[in-house]
Order: C-alpha cells, then structure tokens, then sequence
C-alpha cells in the first residue's frame, strides 16, 4: 500500500512522508474538539441541522480519502474527494460562525493544511495521468 505511493511521480516541494502523521494527529485532536463542541450544540438545540451538515459530510470525506488513495489505489478519486473536504471545511467555517467564532478560527489549520494537501494531490494526479 504504501509501495504504491512512494512509486508516484510528487512534485518536488512535496513534504516528507513522516510529516504526515505528526500534523494529522493535531489536526484530528482539534477536529475531534470543535466538531464535538457543534454537535453538542445541535444535540442542545442551539444550531439546526443545516449547521450541523458541512461537519457531518467533511467527516465522511476526510474519513473516506485514505481508502481511496491507499486501498484503492485511485489517484482521481481521492483528488475529488480531498477537493470535497476542502469545500465542505470553508461551508462550515461560514455555516458556524454566526454560533461559534471559535470553531472557525481553532480550525484554520485544518483549513490552511487541506488547501496544501488539495494542491498536492492535483498535482499528484496530474503527474501520473
């Protein structure tokens, strides 16, 4: 699995593997908070459902990019959906402001990591069309 992608044409500015799991371990630790701390809220009735939903689908699409890349191997796939995280993580920074600033600003990580990796694996798939 991870032969696979060591075989893969990257971009020379593509970080170093190790990197990966240091960066994704914060960024799960602050997804995990703050998306708890909206689903608590929407569980108190303080946001409706259409708050909730952009957390509910970037759950999906960032917990559904490693089977596609790793397991399946498709490089196109997980170009969509990483681009699908990426919409669904500026959809919920707008959708949850109005609620909870903090949410927005505790995730700009998140947000700035996710457009680098978006960036990354387009230019990935690209390079091995």
């Amino acid at each position: 699995m991870q032969n696979w992608y060591q075989q893969l044409i990257k971009p020379t500015w593509s970080p170093p593997a190790w990197i990966f799991g240091p960066v994704w371990t914060i960024l799960y630790i602050i997804i995990a908070t703050t998306f708890g701390y909206v689903a608590w809220l929407f569980i108190k009735g303080k946001i409706p459902f259409i708050v909730l939903l952009p957390f509910v689908l970037n759950l999906i699409f960032n917990f559904a990019f490693t089977p596609l890349q790793f397991a399946l191997k498709n490089n196109v796939l997980a170009a969509i959906d990483i681009v699908l995280v990426l919409i669904t993580i500026i959809w919920l920074m707008f959708a949850i402001y109005p609620y909870a600033k903090f949410v927005v600003y505790a995730n700009i990580p998140y947000l700035i990591w996710v457009a680098f990796a978006t960036v990354l694996q387009l230019r990935i798939t690209w390079l091995n069309f």
